[in-house]
């Protein structure tokens, strides 16, 4: 049954981009590993996605196996998100052009973010396809909270009720979006727990004392890691408040922030004023801006370091999380979200109160203190990926899930 094309849709969210910045995240790592795992599986996949520069080729075949389709729909150049909804009818009418113009027809659309949904739920009514969903990230999480809601949100709203109901099979990445799930409605027949993955062979090859001459650290260094996004969300502010007690409490205590900054985004002004907070803390000496880093550099990084944290406020899975634990490094991170599944407080890392700056400090104090501790909760995080979370695994059971809804439709 597999060799059958296959398209995953990921409007706003490129396989190909880098992570780090311009928004670019988990959800572009997600889409390249997935792609790729499903063609080793033996599955022709095309994934469908925005073009944001007129140097992109409309259609790349990448040296993974995959097809990369960049569509024009609206101005081709970053865009916000809630921008592209107005774009999505285009979008739809590009992707059957090209394949009433290749005569290709896909059994299943795997489609992720809202965005992606509405594209997915508009194929099945002219089509047929089976439609796949991941969410990514739920507006009823997003807007907790938030008091005068716009007509954008609304209508995100709108469409992840109607892809929950309407979907084949529903692919949440943990057991707790599922339980946010069930707010919504209380049919979850068709929803499906497979996790993001991680590439266990990379991560974790690499030693301390190489990464550090590489990146040239501080070998003495009690170095404290945070990768992703600049984004308000990410809680990068309570790490900072966190690093002003360690400072004061560890000897070269080192915290790295990876994560890049595109001109005009929104990353460029939440850099400003994550740097602006670390002149107020009286920090500078303590915390390195690192920019954007390949995500092939990333387990140099990893290697070099003592301990990672994630200290978002709202987190749907936590890829990074997974990297750390891959790379046998204790994870300190928010009691929120997908992290609350990842990380094992006591074990792999400890958990802590999103926005607690001082829980934070004592959980990372507690990792630099002791040596034996640290080594010890990266074995057990290691042996957790290698079990529960590595793209193998996923391309899997996402293969398998396939089939079924194939086998059931005929």
């Amino acid at each position: 049954m597999s060799g059958q094309h296959i398209a995953l849709i990921s409007v706003h969210a490129s396989p190909l981009a880098q992570p780090g910045a311009g928004g670019a995240g988990g959800q572009n790592v997600y889409l390249h590993h997935v792609a790729q795992g499903l063609v080793s599986m033996g599955w022709q996949v095309d994934v469908f996605t925005r073009r944001t520069t007129i140097k992109q080729e409309c259609v790349v075949d990448t040296a993974f196996g995959y097809r990369v389709v960049n569509v024009s729909a609206g101005p081709e150049e970053p865009i916000p998100r809630e921008k592209i909804y107005e774009h999505l009818q285009k979008f739809l009418s590009e992707v059957l052009l090209y394949q009433k113009v290749h005569g290709i027809h896909y059994p299943i659309v795997h489609t992720n973010y809202w965005l992606s949904a509405w594209v997915g739920l508009r194929l099945h009514e002219i089509q047929g396809n089976l439609q796949v969903h991941t969410f990514h990230s739920l507006a009823l999480i997003k807007f907790k909270g938030k008091r005068d809601l716009d007509k954008i949100d609304n209508i995100r709203i709108s469409i992840e009720k109607e892809v929950l109901d309407k979907a084949n099979s529903i692919v949440s990445t943990s057991p707790e979006e599922v339980k946010h799930l069930k707010k919504i409605t209380s049919d979850l027949d068709n929803v499906s727990i497979i996790s993001c993955g991680t590439d266990q062979r990379l991560f974790g090859a690499t030693d301390r004392t190489s990464a550090r001459t590489l990146l040239k650290v501080p070998l003495d260094a009690k170095v404290v890691l945070y990768v992703g996004r600049l984004d308000p969300r990410k809680g990068i502010e309570t790490l900072l408040q966190a690093a002003k007690i360690l400072s004061s409490e560890q000897p070269n205590v080192l915290v790295l922030i990876v994560g890049g900054a595109v001109a005009g985004h929104e990353d460029s002004v939440e850099l400003r004023r994550l740097k602006n907070i670390v002149q107020q803390l009286n920090i500078k000496d303590v915390v390195k801006f690192e920019g954007l880093v390949e995500h092939g550099m990333l387990h140099h990084y990893y290697a070099a370091a003592n301990v990672l944290v994630v200290p978002s406020i709202y987190e749907p899975f936590g890829m990074v999380a997974i990297e750390a634990m891959a790379s046998r490094l204790p994870v300190v991170a928010s009691d929120v979200g997908g992290l609350r599944h990842i990380v094992v407080s006591g074990e792999t890392g400890y958990v802590c109160p999103p926005r607690d700056h001082c829980a934070f400090s004592e959980a990372i104090d507690l990792i630099l203190s002791d040596p034996e501790l640290a080594e010890d909760a990266g074995r057990k995080g290691r042996k957790r990926v290698e079990s529960h979370f590595t793209w193998d695994i996923v391309a899997s059971k996402l293969s398998d899930l396939y089939k079924m809804l194939l086998k059931d439709e005929n």
